[in-house]
């Protein structure tokens, strides 16, 4: 309806958390695409990303076709009961267990997550960026019966992984590969966790969960921790920009990640249609009047639009 709207060509979207700094492809052999994926490169993959990510020794990995295929498999790892789900979030999770039977309750308050047969919390959190240390998570592990935590946007905060801590049996941390790499369309992401519980993923998932290519990218690009680390300062360095550009519309800063900002304006609505009148797609919910989520731009000429939009930007008004 945007585009409908406002023309159809030549826009920008930061409606999603997704880096608009993507990693450059490598060039791919031809048994990336001729052939099917084999064990060896499934295990190579598995092994680099241990190691980008500090894994701790005994935990046991998956890669699977995006952080959303885990979000799929997960009601089934346990037998359907209580599930808690800490808010506001990323839908998903909330979405799958209801569907495959769990009766789910979502809780503003991490302590609210204790006596769950299962609970779920994404660290840093999407849409308000809030944090938690490992320590505190892994004291809840052990008052719940099993503990999902969803690390898609950590590339960027590595200090609040509990990766590199020895996980309890209950627990499962999902990684995504596209949002920070910039690689979404790639579809790869990783479950991490006890060798039963990541057996049992693996069989779900069936023998070839991800492709050549993304097994040959992926590995590529999690072997780079000179790109990695030249990415964190940048997209700080990006995160700080966005704040002063907001700002200067009058929106105040909520919370949020280096790789998505979340804005308190007077009217979100007003705010989304009028960055769709420069071209420039963002994210709103249907439960805050006020709260409008931005990625960050790429290149210099998406900031230059982004900036001419808030700039732009009419009077507030009182919401």
């Amino acid at each position: 309806m945007a585009m409908a709207r406002h023309g159809g060509e030549g826009w920008i979207d930061l409606s999603t958390g997704i880096n608009r700094r993507p990693y450059a492809l490598p060039c791919l052999p031809h048994s990336a695409w001729a052939s099917l994926p084999t064990k060896t490169e499934q295990e190579r993959l598995i092994v680099t990303a241990q190691r980008a990510w500090h894994v701790a020794p005994a935990t046991k990995a998956v890669a699977l076709a995006g952080a959303q295929a885990a979000i799929q498999l997960v009601p089934l790892l346990r037998k359907s009961g209580q599930a808690r789900v800490l808010t506001p979030t990323y839908n998903e999770h909330a979405a799958s267990l209801k569907a495959r039977g769990w009766k789910v309750t979502e809780s503003a308050d991490l302590a609210a997550l204790e006596g769950a047969d299962l609970a779920v919390l994404v660290n840093p959190n999407n849409p308000d960026g809030r944090t938690w240390l490992p320590n505190s998570l892994l004291g809840l592990a052990a008052k719940v019966g099993f503990l999902v935590v969803d690390e898609s946007f950590a590339d960027a905060t590595p200090a609040l992984s509990l990766l590199p801590h020895a996980l309890p049996e209950n627990v499962l941390v999902l990684r995504s590969f596209g949002k920070f790499y910039g690689l979404a369309g790639l579809r790869l992401g990783f479950a991490f966790g006890a060798e039963p519980t990541i057996a049992r993923l693996a069989e779900m998932a069936g023998p070839w969960p991800v492709s050549g290519s993304g097994l040959h990218i992926g590995a590529v690009a999690l072997d780079d921790a000179h790109w990695a680390e030249t990415m964190r300062a940048q997209l700080a360095e990006d995160a700080t920009r966005c704040d002063a550009l907001a700002a200067h519309a009058g929106w105040t800063l909520q919370g949020g990640t280096s790789l998505f900002r979340l804005y308190h304006t007077p009217d979100a609505k007003a705010a989304q249609d009028h960055l769709a009148s420069h071209r420039i797609w963002s994210r709103i919910f249907p439960w805050s009047f006020n709260w409008i989520r931005l990625g960050l731009p790429g290149a210099e000429a998406e900031w230059l639009r982004l900036e001419a939009a808030m700039k732009d930007q009419p009077s507030p008004r009182a919401g």
